[in-house]
């Protein structure tokens, strides 16, 4: 029997963009979808965007458009979809995000991306000059300072929305491979396969995509 796991994006579901890609890499497990902004209008939405000085979450509306939503306003919707997930029965939860998150409260394992991408990095790459590709270039002083803290002594960032035209993508790593980077990370969970594949070709450095590292600790841990 396959177990039920329940994938959380902070934008709204399905992620058809992220799901299809990854669910050959899941083994005997089936993904039920929720995201935070499920159920809210255009005007609702609107509301919950940054503000100076707030975490910026990058992420996926239903229609394909993406949006930038302050972290603090979806933490609570969260824990809502969580707890329903499990009562339903769900074995474990996954984020669809690699922001950083708090610990939320379940019973159940749940499997933060940008944990698995942190410490997948640092065990593989630490010592090199890591490439950080972020969605908005408002992001870039908290990625900066996220993989800093993180222990990697030499990192440099550069935004590339993966909702847009993928040739910002490619750009963003010919600049990061300008500036020095051994390694790229794909810091978020929008990027695809796709363009883990045409960096690799078009720089020739190896390409960490956090949507794989996950489905494979998923596969692992529930396959």
């Amino acid at each position: 029997m396959a177990c039920k796991i329940g994938a959380i994006t902070v934008g709204q579901s399905p992620r058809s963009d992220v799901v299809p890609e990854i669910a050959g890499l899941l083994g005997n497990v089936e993904l039920i979808q929720w995201g935070a902004l499920d159920g809210l209008t255009t005007a609702e939405i609107a509301k919950l965007a940054p503000s100076p000085g707030d975490y910026v979450l990058v992420t996926r509306l239903k229609d394909g458009t993406s949006v930038h939503i302050a972290k603090r306003y979806i933490l609570e919707r969260m824990q809502l979809q969580i707890n329903e997930f499990i009562r339903q029965g769900a074995d474990g939860i996954l984020l669809l995000c690699t922001g950083e998150f708090p610990g939320f409260h379940c019973a159940k394992p749940v499997l933060y991306p940008q944990r698995l991408l942190q410490y997948f990095v640092m065990g593989t790459a630490a010592d090199r000059i890591v490439g950080v590709a972020t969605p908005d270039a408002s992001q870039v002083p908290q990625a900066t300072r996220r993989w800093q803290e993180y222990g990697v002594k030499n990192v440099v960032v550069e935004p590339a929305t993966p909702y847009g035209e993928p040739s910002e993508v490619l750009q963003a790593a010919a600049a990061l491979k300008r500036r020095g980077a051994e390694i790229v990370v794909m810091d978020c969970i929008g990027y695809t396969s796709k363009m883990k594949e045409a960096i690799t070709e078009l720089t020739g450095l190896p390409v960490i995509l956090p949507r794989t590292v996950a489905a494979r600790t998923v596969a692992e841990i529930f396959g």
